[in-house]
């Protein structure tokens, strides 16, 4: 059964009921469980939980330092192109605005990772928006086979693909998928994604399910924060991982917390989403899926970011730039989104080790690599 087919019988009314109805006993008794069900989560994400929301920082610290220990694994996005075919409501790369538009060639992709890897990155996330005629497969194999000569980690967070081609590219040398289903609120969706490939909401939810099929072994997912409520977002995207552990259970789970910036899109936020509630979903999903990894881009300001540290994160952006070419500084493209936290990658490492912390940029060894 896909994760869509799962969809389809969520009775969303009664996730509501049981995340409203739930009082301080119901959450204290969820948190004494060593394995949590999926009604336990949900009771996690109440109003009741959010009032003891310090018991739920606890038992998350916990469970990350269990699972995780002290590191935090430390990445960089590459942009390679803000052409797209999409007209998001929300995002700074749509179709319907008037900015100027940038592809990476090969080479300039290889430059720009060049500046990244001297810094001490050996992790990447290319990225790029949905024009299949500029960021074409044949492309993309290429970028990821000159890149995999240094980088130990690419990942791609581009357009859904096939399976197959999912299979080329990591043949190429891609080993991790980030996807997010932005909402799964069907109705938000079609609202927000009115033009385009994206439009397609069933092809979209079903793409890690492609990824994970054809070899990848890092799956990351989310859900865009302020497009819908909260705590039903949340449920979902929950649901949505515990499901990709349980069916690919060789894979790397992860999940990210993106929540809405400024862009030139100027879209403001359908469900604003607060600092509170952004910690209290971080909480229960850490307690809900102990093992998951828990990503953080440089979307959130830098104290925020330091502060969530403790509660669940495992990997952190540093330094990004979010418009193709922006690492070299040679084209004058608009960035994707706002980037709050504008530290350099050595501040954030210094960060990172006064929270006690080690900043890891290999997933066999830890320090600065020359």
């Amino acid at each position: 059964m896909t994760f869509r087919e799962i969809l389809q019988t969520v009775d969303v009314d009664r996730l509501r009921g049981i995340i409203n109805q739930a009082d301080a006993a119901d959450v204290r008794a969820s948190l004494a469980k060593k394995r949590l069900q999926f009604e336990d989560y949900l009771l996690l994400l109440s109003r009741a939980a959010s009032e003891i929301i310090e018991e739920l920082a606890l038992k998350a610290r916990e469970l990350t330092l269990h699972h995780f220990g002290r590191t935090i694994l430390l990445y960089a996005p590459l942009y390679l192109s803000n052409e797209c075919d999409n007209q998001c409501a929300y995002c700074g790369f749509s179709q319907r605005l008037p900015e100027k538009r940038v592809t990476l060639s090969p080479e300039e992709a290889v430059l720009e990772a060049e500046v990244l890897y001297r810094k001490g990155f050996r992790h990447i996330l290319l990225v790029s928006g949905e024009k299949r005629d500029k960021v074409s497969i044949p492309y993309l194999k290429k970028v990821i086979s000159n890149l995999h000569r240094k980088f130990e980690s690419i990942a791609l967070e581009i357009f859904p693909l096939e399976e197959d081609e999912y299979r080329e590219l990591f043949s190429a040398g891609a080993d991790g998928v980030t996807i997010y289903q932005e909402v799964y609120d069907p109705k938000i969706y079609r609202q927000v994604h009115p033009v385009g490939p994206k439009a397609n909401y069933e092809y979209r939810i079903l793409t890690p399910e492609r990824a994970a099929r054809a070899g990848f072994y890092k799956i990351n997912i989310g859900t865009l924060l302020g497009l819908g409520e909260w705590k039903e977002e949340a449920a979902l995207l929950g649901l949505h991982a515990a499901y990709l552990k349980k069916t690919f259970w060789k894979v790397q789970v992860m999940v990210s917390f993106p929540r809405l910036k400024p862009s030139g899109a100027h879209f403001q936020p359908l469900h604003p989403v607060t600092d509170r509630n952004l910690v209290q979903m971080l909480c229960a999903l850490r307690i809900f899926l102990p093992t998951a990894g828990f990503v953080l881009s440089t979307r959130e300001g830098s104290e925020f970011r330091d502060n969530l540290i403790p509660l669940g994160i495992t990997q952190m952006s540093a330094e990004s730039k979010t418009s193709p070419g922006g690492y070299l500084k040679k084209s004058r493209a608009e960035e994707q989104f706002e980037v709050s936290d504008t530290r350099s990658l050595e501040e954030v490492t210094a960060a990172i080790t006064q929270k006690g912390y080690e900043p890891v940029y290999k997933d066999w060894d830890k320090g600065f690599i020359s």
